[in-house]
């Protein structure tokens, strides 16, 4: 699967399989970082369930009880591509799981998306969770016109605070 989308006219300048419905893994967390920057003040801090602190996969490492920001828990969602923070942020906006998926959802049919569905907030396999490269690139395309969302990911390395705790983090994506 592959597409080169021109992010002005939309025009696709190269696809293979553009259309077709896959799964998206950890791209999945765009779409949750969108939501989370949509729908909640940054600065809100957010208690630890032990729902996040298990999930397993790629982890920012943390714990039940331990107390973060918002703001640093998109940090460690896009640049450890933890899952735990995918939970965290997903239960402390929607509630549960099932509740963020729902906006997640929503948020998938104003930007037209008709061959996405969102189940997770982090990726993990799912066959009921799905898109298309070509409206994975239309939701890269959005996010990456907000400030906070394109600051995110284009950050290298930062410190999160974690119980009154700094501590440095790293991008993980190398390009």
């Amino acid at each position: 699967y592959a597409i080169v989308l021109d992010r002005e006219s939309k025009a696709i300048l190269y696809g293979k399989n553009e259309k077709t419905k896959t799964k998206m893994a950890s791209t999945t967390k765009i779409m949750t970082s969108l939501v989370v920057i949509e729908n909640t003040n940054l600065n809100d801090i957010v208690e630890i369930s032990s729902k996040a602190a298990g999930t397993g996969g790629s982890r920012l490492k943390i714990k039940k009880g331990d107390k973060i920001s918002v703001r640093d828990l998109l940090y460690g969602l896009m640049l450890r591509s933890g899952n735990d923070a995918a939970v965290a942020l997903a239960e402390y906006v929607g509630g549960s799981i099932e509740g963020f998926a729902a906006i997640m959802n929503k948020k998938a049919n104003e930007l037209g998306l008709e061959n996405t569905k969102f189940v997770t907030p982090h990726g993990l396999d799912s066959e009921e969770h799905y898109t298309t490269p070509y409206e994975l690139a239309i939701v890269t395309d959005y996010a990456l016109r907000n400030e906070i969302f394109a600051n995110i990911v284009n950050t290298k390395v930062c410190n999160i605070t974690r119980n009154g705790y700094s501590r440095t983090i790293s991008n993980t994506n190398e390009l």
